[in-house]
């Protein structure tokens, strides 16, 4: 067996069986196959594509070719939950202790931003003081505690995804739907939970810019969990504008616990229930309607709110701002985008929002860069409102007044304003699973 046989072979649209994939993925760990061919066979995969079984057979490869996280000392149902990334997504921030105050386990290993799009690790370590980076016995100790503990992942978790995207990510080919697939599935089988739930993006700010891609990609995931044991489900949900108001770190921690306390814009709040209740309706708590009403209940009672604060705490961090927001750092400046014209907004584009939070400080042109913790924006209009000339779309919050200048240009490209009133947007479009798609 060598790598151009196998180059050859996917050139021409075969399909390579589990020791063939094997042998690659085990021989580019161990330094034995030159980045050249793995570039070629990516590109090759990128033309070709892969069946649905030589996908699930690349996944489970990926996850057992670094360490893995066992949680078998944890009893009870262990949910993860993973987004495909997008603008103003703090759902992880709401989701994940919401499902822990109904009783389930919740660890979740989550990444840092880069580019137009967040990362949650960003927003939890722009609480003072909260520890990411915890060793793997801490991470059980605050699960055992708190149900929830959320944490940077592990660089030793499915090595072959981390060599292989840094490769993908110079060869233009991230956008391929099985290695998208593979690299998110493989990590989450290393992460050790017994079920995980997809939140797969659709629309301008999400990689996945229309919804039957996006269908594409939660089906061949949910086939993968099936093939791999580990029982998934995907939500489908809306990223044409960014979620909820505010985009940036400690602003959208601030968010989140509004809507953990009941409160906090709506759009928000709608899809991280449904996706509690999700997570929760995989963990054979209910029928879908008991497992909402058993979301909405802990948010209700203030456990939810109560959870995340334990579970910060645990972690080192801060827990008075999580109670007052004032008491986060605060950005030096501040600016007012304001409408040109009077009329609806007709569109919101949030991968523009992203870029321009961005130039804010509060996100990563490079992988290296540092994050302004304070910046970011707050939109005070979104998509279908009615605006008047002179009305404020968004406050932007920067350290100085030339990035501020240079943001609130980018920002005011996102909008556009129309005379008449445009279509109601679906935010959710529905859900796949093991049964297959269900309409929302």
């Amino acid at each position: 067996m060598n790598m151009y046989d196998l180059i050859t072979k996917k050139k021409r649209g075969d399909t390579l069986a589990c020791d063939e994939l094997s042998y690659m993925i085990n021989g580019y760990v161990a330094d034995e196959i030159p980045d050249y061919q793995m570039s070629a066979m990516l590109m090759a995969i990128y033309f070709r594509g892969m069946t649905a079984e030589e996908t699930t057979d690349l996944t489970k490869i990926m996850a057992a070719s670094g360490g893995r996280i066992d949680l078998s000392s944890i009893p009870g149902k262990k949910i993860d939950k993973h987004s495909t990334g997008g603008v103003g997504d703090k759902t992880t921030l709401i989701v994940s202790p919401i499902v822990a105050a109904c009783g389930c386990y919740a660890p979740k290993m989550s990444g840092r931003g880069l580019g137009h799009t967040g990362g949650t690790v960003d927003k939890l370590e722009s609480i003072p003081g909260f520890r990411t980076d915890l060793t793997q016995e801490e991470f059980l100790s605050v699960l055992r505690a708190c149900r929830t503990s959320l944490i940077a992942q592990a660089g030793t978790l499915a090595r072959a995804d981390k060599l292989l995207y840094a490769l993908r990510d110079v060869t233009a080919t991230v956008d391929s739907i099985p290695l998208i697939a593979s690299s998110i599935m493989s990590k989450k089988l290393a992460c050790g939970a017994d079920a995980v739930l997809l939140d797969v993006k659709v629309g301008r700010g999400a990689f996945m810019k229309t919804a039957e891609e996006a269908r594409t990609l939660a089906a061949l995931m949910v086939d993968i969990g099936r093939g791999a044991g580990l029982p998934a489900a995907a939500l489908l949900t809306n990223m044409d504008a960014p979620l909820g108001n505010a985009v940036g770190n400690s602003l959208e921690v601030a968010e989140a616990m509004e809507v953990l306390r009941g409160e906090g814009p709506a759009d928000l709040r709608e899809v991280s229930l449904s996706l509690a209740a999700g997570m929760l309706h995989l963990a054979g708590c209910g029928t879908r309607a008991e497992c909402r009403a058993r979301a909405e209940g802990a948010v209700a009672d203030g456990s939810a709110f109560e959870t995340f604060v334990r579970m910060a705490a645990a972690q080192g961090g801060d827990t008075a701002v999580l109670y007052d927001p004032r008491k986060f750092p605060q950005a030096k400046r501040q600016c007012v985008l304001t409408a040109r014209e009077t009329g609806y907004i007709a569109r919101l584009d949030a991968e523009t929002v992203g870029r321009a939070a961005v130039l804010l400080g509060a996100g990563r042109a490079t992988k290296n860069a540092a994050i302004d913790h304070a910046a970011g924006i707050c939109l005070d209009k979104k998509y279908g409102e009615r605006v008047a000339a002179g009305d404020a779309l968004a406050v932007l919050y920067a350290d100085s007044e030339a990035q501020a200048a240079a943001a609130a240009a980018r920002l005011e490209e996102a909008y556009a304003i129309e005379p008449a009133a445009p279509p109601p947007q679906r935010l959710i479009y529905g859900t796949m699973d093991a049964e297959g798609w269900h309409d929302r």
